[in-house]
């Protein structure tokens, strides 16, 4: 059985059959951001899925940090010197608190920030994989985004969470 939710074009998940380890493929604008490890661990991935659901649904999340600067180049801001010697412990802070898909290996060839703006949220990712960008030569320094009503995300992170079936505590009892 595989679940479809969203629109590959803005943002979707296609989830496979649940198990301890789970097939899902992430889109962003089109393109297919698991393009490198699309087998969650379960446990894991579910739960990170459901963190960053409560988290928006808390109502947390800021808007864009930078007055007159476009949600593209925010990103290029904050990640500029994400992890450089050179980064002061501000600019650390600042960064990480935009950070999002820390989901595991299924998503961490990708960098992405999220932005809260009203009712709406605004994610932007970036390919950072040398052998990515060597085999997709389109993908080199292009930064995606992506803006879709909060309830439409939040509403794909709970069926993300469905779809990988209950944790196993809750499963046996």
């Amino acid at each position: 059985m595989n679940v479809l939710l969203g629109d590959k074009s803005r943002f979707a998940a296609e989830v496979g059959e649940p198990g301890p380890l789970c097939r899902v493929d992430l889109w962003a604008t089109g393109k297919w951001l698991t393009c490198d490890d699309n087998m969650a661990y379960v446990p894991q991935f579910r739960r990170d899925v459901l963190n960053a659901a409560a988290w928006l649904r808390s109502g947390e999340g800021s808007s864009l940090p930078f007055d007159g600067l476009s949600a593209e180049a925010t990103h290029r801001r904050l990640w500029q010197r994400a992890g450089d010697d050179d980064e002061s412990e501000a600019d650390h802070q600042l960064s990480s608190r935009f950070r999002f898909l820390l989901w595991g290996p299924t998503t961490d060839n990708v960098v992405a920030h999220l932005f809260r703006e009203r009712d709406h949220v605004v994610i932007t990712l970036e390919f950072w994989r040398e052998e990515h960008l060597f085999t997709h030569p389109e993908d080199a320094g292009a930064v995606f985004v992506v803006e879709i009503p909060a309830e439409e995300f939040l509403g794909i992170l709970e069926g993300i969470a469905a779809a990988l079936g209950a944790p196993s505590s809750e499963s046996r009892s």
